[in-house]
């Protein structure tokens, strides 16, 4: 899966710039200059590495960075920010960011702590993020807007399946292969009841579609037939 990066900066010439920098190495780039934008937009898609600038004109980064944590959002944050003083980087790090760069930085520095991060992600930690949606992979545990979620174990699996596959529909067929890989049996005809378990506990703030004749999906911006 190509890396989907959150860039927060409200300097629209360093926007233009890191975007290009940052598409040229293959990476897919989102970008927003306010943190309420991007706060939402975290509930919205999914992002592989928040680049984050500190200085923001509506609410700061630091401010963004914490309901990020609060929220259990665990993607990660590089914070990018003219604010060298060691009480800012040590502010950074307390509220939860997993690295810093002072600006002015060279690219390829910063392009190096980038795929460092990604790759100290990918190996560490296994969390998906949609619309206030967090499931801990690794952790076997989920959060709805900070609550927790009581899900079974199908619940779970059907789920997962579902938002690893974000705009995609995702087949009865295959849901029912995914549960029996966890070693249990189910038919095509059980995973209506678990679709219809989870639109009750996600309660409208997750929407699932029904693709009549192919399956199930999730999207981004859902309008249309749960």
């Amino acid at each position: 899966m190509v890396p989907h990066i959150l860039l927060v900066e409200d300097d629209l010439v360093l926007v233009d710039g890191l975007t290009n920098v940052l598409e040229n190495e293959g990476f897919l780039v989102k970008a927003f200059t306010t943190g309420e934008a991007a706060f939402t937009a975290l509930h919205n898609d999914l992002f592989s590495l928040l680049v984050l600038d500190i200085g923001l004109p509506d609410i700061d980064g630091f401010e963004l960075l914490k309901r990020i944590r609060d929220n259990n959002i665990s993607i990660p944050v590089l914070l990018l920010t003219a604010r060298d003083g060691a009480a800012d980087r040590v502010l950074g790090f307390d509220l939860g960011t997993d690295d810093y760069v002072v600006k002015p930085f060279i690219v390829a520095e910063l392009l190096g702590r980038i795929r460092a991060l990604l790759r100290r992600s990918q190996g560490q930690t296994n969390v998906l993020n949609f619309q206030g949606l967090t499931m801990d992979l690794n952790a076997q545990r989920a959060w709805l807007a900070g609550t927790p979620l009581d899900l079974s174990t199908r619940e779970w699996v059907v789920l997962e399946q579902l938002l690893k596959n974000v705009d995609k529909v995702v087949s009865k067929q295959n849901i029912v292969g995914a549960i029996q890989g966890a070693g249990n049996e189910v038919s095509q005809n059980a995973v209506e009841v678990y679709i219809s378990r989870l639109r009750h506990k996600l309660d409208q703030a997750i929407q699932i579609r029904t693709i009549h004749g192919f399956g199930y999906m999730i999207e981004s911006q859902a309008d249309g037939e749960k």
